[in-house]
C-alpha cells in the first residue's frame, strides 16, 4: 500500500458529496473522513519509526520536465498525516448544527483541501509539493467568500493576494533548484544533495522563508491573518488555524534548512527574532481584544511565534517541539474557534464584555471550555505543556535572552485567556446569557475527543516523539554537518 490512496481518497470523496443532498451531504462528508483516518491510523500501525522514507509512490508524472509523482512518508510526515486525518472529521463533526446554503459544496471543499494538504505533507517532488500548496488555498479561498462574514471579500481578496504572492516566491526557489540539478529533477533528494554558494543559498532562503512566514504567519507577515479567521466561517477557520498554518512550518524544516543550511545558519537568527517579536506582539495585542474569536486569532500569532523560534533556534529539542507543538496547537486552536462558535450561535454575539455567568447554566460546557483553555496555556499534564517546555529550552540553548523573552507567551498567555474564560462564564447571569443552553449531541461528542486528546498527549507524549525522533535527529545531523564543513 502506498500513499497515493491517502491523496486520491479525499478527491473522490468529494465529487461523490456533491451528489448528495445536503442533509446527506455532511454525513457521507463525515464517513468518508471517518474512512482517511482509518488508513492513515493503519499506516501508523506498520510504519517503523526510523528516518526512512515509506509507503513510497513514484511514477512518471510529466517526465520530459523531470515531474514525478512521488510521495512518501517519514516520521516527520507521519504527525502531519495524523493531525490532518483526526481534525478534519472533528471539523466536519463540529458543522452538525449549521445550516449551509448549498451545503453539500462546503463538504466537498473541506474534503479537497484535506487531498491538497496532504500532497503538501507526503510529497517529494518539488513540483508536486508546489501543486499541493495551491490545490490546498483553493478550497478555502472559497469557504471563506461563500460562507464567511459580511467583509468576506475584502478579506478575502487580501488573503489571496497575500498567499499566492507568496507561493510565487517559493515557485522562483524551486525552479532555481530545478536548474541547478545535474538531471533537471524536481526530486527532493536531488536538491538536498547539491552543493550551492552561499549568494545562491540567500536567494532560495528567503524565496521559501516569504511563501512560509506568510502562511504560517510570522510578524511582519501576518497581517492578513486575524481579519481572515474573524471573517471566515467557523470550519474554515478551524482548517486555516488547526492545519493550513502548519504546511509553513513543515515546508521550513522539510523544505528551507535543508535546501539552503548555509544560508539559513546566517540568516536563521534574524527569522528567530522575527518569530520572538511575533511572540510579544500577538499577545499584547490579544490582551485588548473584545472579540473572543480575534482573541484566538491573535494568540495563534503568538504560539505559531513559539514555534517558529524554536525550529529557527536549531536544536533538536527545539525540532522535536516544533512537530508535537504543531499537533497540539492544532487541536486547541480548533477547540478554540469550536468554543467561540457555540456562544455565537446561542448568544449572537461574540463581545466579552456583554458575557458572564455561563458556567451556571452549562456545566458541561463551562468544564470542556476550561480544559482546553488550560492546555492552551500550557498547564503541566495538559498537550500545550509538553511542545512549549521543548521549544523554550531549544531556545535557551540559543541564547538565555530569547528564551526569557519567548517565554513571555506562557505568562501573557494565562493571563488573557484566563481573564477570558472568568469574564465569560464565570460572575453573574445577565438577560443575554440567562438563556445559554449546554452543549449536546455532536457539541459533547466533538469537544469531548478534543478534551480527551488534550488530556492524553498532556500525560503520555512519547508515542508522537518516537514517531518523528528518528526523521529529526537525522535531519539535524545532516544540516549540521554542513554547518560544519561551511565554518559556521
Amino acid at each position: 500500500m502506498t500513499v497515493s490512496i491517502l491523496l486520491f481518497l479525499p478527491v473522490v470523496a468529494a465529487v461523490l458529496t456533491l451528489f448528495f443532498k445536503n442533509e446527506v451531504a455532511k454525513h457521507a462528508a463525515l464517513f468518508f473522513a471517518l474512512v482517511e483516518l482509518g488508513l492513515a491510523i493503519s499506516f501508523v500501525t506498520g510504519f517503523v519509526p526510523n528516518a526512512s522514507i515509506q509507503y513510497l509512490v513514484d511514477v512518471p508524472w510529466i517526465p520530459q520536465f523531470g515531474i514525478y509523482f512521488s510521495a512518501g512518508i517519514d516520521g516527520i510526515s507521519m504527525v502531519m498525516v495524523l493531525l490532518t486525518t483526526v481534525l478534519v472529521p472533528l471539523i466536519i463533526l463540529s458543522t452538525y448544527e449549521h445550516q449551509y446554503k448549498n451545503g453539500k459544496a462546503i463538504y466537498a471543499l473541506i474534503l479537497f483541501m484535506q487531498a491538497g494538504l496532504l500532497t503538501v505533507f507526503t510529497a517529494l517532488d518539488g513540483f508536486l509539493f508546489y501543486v499541493g500548496w495551491e490545490a490546498a488555498l483553493i478550497p478555502i479561498y472559497f469557504i471563506c467568500a461563500l460562507w464567511g462574514g459580511e467583509n468576506r471579500i475584502r478579506v478575502n481578496i487580501k488573503f489571496f493576494i497575500y498567499t499566492f504572492a507568496g507561493s510565487l516566491f517559493m515557485l522562483v526557489a524551486i525552479i532555481y533548484l530545478y536548474l541547478q540539478t545535474p538531471n533537471k529533477l524536481y526530486d527532493i533528494h536531488s536538491f538536498y544533495e547539491l552543493s550551492l554558494s552561499m549568494k545562491q543559498q540567500t536567494w532560495i532562503f528567503w524565496g521559501f522563508f516569504i511563501a512560509f512566514a506568510i502562511k504560517m504567519p510570522v510578524f511582519p507577515f501576518h497581517t492578513w491573518q486575524p481579519d481572515t479567521y474573524t471573517e471566515a466561517p467557523t470550519a474554515g477557520t478551524m482548517m486555516l488555524s488547526g492545519i493550513m498554518l502548519k504546511m509553513g512550518i513543515y515546508g521550513v524544516i522539510r523544505w528551507l534548512i535543508p535546501n539552503a543550511p548555509i544560508a539559513f545558519a546566517y540568516w536563521g537568527y534574524y527569522a528567530l527574532i522575527l518569530s520572538v517579536i511575533g511572540i510579544v506582539y500577538g499577545s499584547v495585542i490579544a490582551f485588548k481584544q473584545k472579540d473572543g474569536k480575534r482573541l484566538v486569532a491573535y494568540s495563534s500569532i503568538a504560539h505559531v511565534g513559539l514555534i517558529a523560534a524554536g525550529i529557527f533556534a536549531w536544536s533538536v529539542q527545539g525540532l522535536q517541539g516544533a512537530m508535537i507543538q504543531m499537533v497540539s496547537h492544532g487541536i486547541n486552536v480548533v477547540g478554540m474557534f469550536f468554543i467561540w462558535d457555540i456562544i455565537s450561535r446561542r448568544l449572537g454575539t461574540r463581545d466579552i464584555s456583554l458575557m458572564g455567568g455561563i458556567a451556571k447554566v452549562a456545566p458541561k460546557f463551562s468544564i470542556a471550555f476550561l480544559i482546553i483553555v488550560l492546555g492552551t496555556v500550557a498547564l503541566p499534564l495538559t498537550n500545550g505543556f509538553v511542545g512549549e517546555f521543548l521549544l523554550l529550552k531549544g531556545v535557551y540553548n540559543y541564547t538565555i535572552v530569547f528564551a526569557a523573552v519567548a517565554g513571555l507567551t506562557i505568562i501573557f498567555g494565562a493571563v488573557y485567556m484566563l481573564r477570558m474564560y472568568k469574564n465569560v462564564m464565570q460572575g453573574e447571569l445577565n438577560e443575554l446569557t440567562a438563556t445559554f443552553t449546554d452543549i449536546k449531541g455532536s457539541e459533547k461528542l466533538v469537544l469531548g475527543i478534543i478534551c480527551a486528546l488534550i488530556i492524553i498527549i498532556g500525560v503520555y507524549p512519547q508515542p508522537l516523539l518516537h514517531l518523528s525522533e528518528a526523521s529529526i535527529t537525522n535531519l539535524f545531523q545532516t544540516v549540521s554537518a554542513k554547518f560544519a564543513a561551511a565554518k559556521f
